[in-house]
């Protein structure tokens, strides 16, 4: 299924934290673009970032490979969790240095149920040397750095947390790490998240219908944009000016009854209105 809706966020007050009203305005055909040919991989994609060089690098499987779109080809750099054969990548983004940072977990047996405490935090640089930060994780999921690169944010999906790190941008390693908002009852599961040009984090809430806006200087919700399903899954600025938010979403584990409720499980959906802007995202240097 692929298909975008587009959603105008109309103003609300930040003080208290409450519901942005959403209308749908106009919804967009399913192919925006002209039919290109798929090159399906053997393992789960978990991730897929830009390539300064060209082409991508992915998180497939236990593996970091390199695509090449032109070729249709897919080349191992780096296999990880050699010891974890049931592990898979999730959530990866790379650094404003060019690294790629990834996360694993264990293969789910149905949506948010799976073995626990399997996953870890991984890095690759630009001469693929693999960096493993940390282990003990349950679902690796939204990163992204502070715009001064002194802070990595964090979220392991079944703290119900989003965590920080002191940051060191010449090294690419982490410290101190502390939590800097905890989901409120309702919110539900933290999952993909993004910087604005302000500096506050955007976190798609699986289980939650929403996208939450957040301050991590107080741990404060600034603002919480409901969509019409409950699935919510990542998000990212994109756009002419980077004023869009868009936001992805997912069915798996939704039987007939639940797709009859919510249609539009699976979508992708933008969202204009917002009054905040992202950043360029950053591509793989190595």
């Amino acid at each position: 299924m692929f298909c975008i809706f587009l959603f105008t966020i109309l103003p609300v007050s930040n003080s208290p934290p409450r519901p942005s009203p959403c209308s749908l305005s106009s919804p967009f055909p399913p192919l925006l673009f002209p039919q290109s040919p798929l090159l399906p991989p053997e393992k789960f994609v978990g991730c897929a970032v830009p390539r300064l060089s060209g082409g991508y690098v992915i998180g497939e499987g236990r593996s970091f490979g390199a695509l090449d779109w032109e070729s249709k080809s897919i080349s191992t750099i780096a296999v990880i969790d050699e010891d974890k054969p049931n592990n898979r990548f999730n959530e990866g983004k790379v650094d404003p240095a060019g690294r790629l940072f990834a996360g694993t977990m264990a293969m789910e047996e149905r949506p948010t149920v799976l073995e626990l405490k399997q996953g870890s935090l991984f890095s690759l640089n630009k001469d693929h040397i693999v960096v493993k930060h940390f282990n003990q994780v349950d679902i690796s999921n939204g990163l992204d750095w502070s715009l001064d690169h002194k802070t990595f944010y964090y979220i392991d999906s079944l703290t119900y947390t989003v965590e920080a790190f002191n940051y060191d941008i010449n090294t690419g390693s982490i410290s101190n790490r502390q939590m800097v908002y905890k989901m409120d009852e309702g919110e539900g599961i933290p999952d993909g998240m993004c910087i604005d040009a302000d500096g506050k984090l955007w976190v798609a809430c699986y289980n939650g219908g929403r996208v939450i806006q957040i301050d991590p200087q107080t741990g404060v919700c600034l603002q919480t944009v409901k969509l019409p399903v409950d699935k919510t899954t990542s998000c990212c600025f994109g756009g002419r000016d980077y004023s869009d938010l868009y936001v992805t979403s997912a069915c798996k584990g939704m039987d007939e009854a639940d797709m009859a409720k919510q249609p539009q499980a699976g979508c992708v959906f933008r969202i204009t209105g917002l009054g905040a802007k992202g950043i360029p995202a950053n591509s793989f240097t190595g």
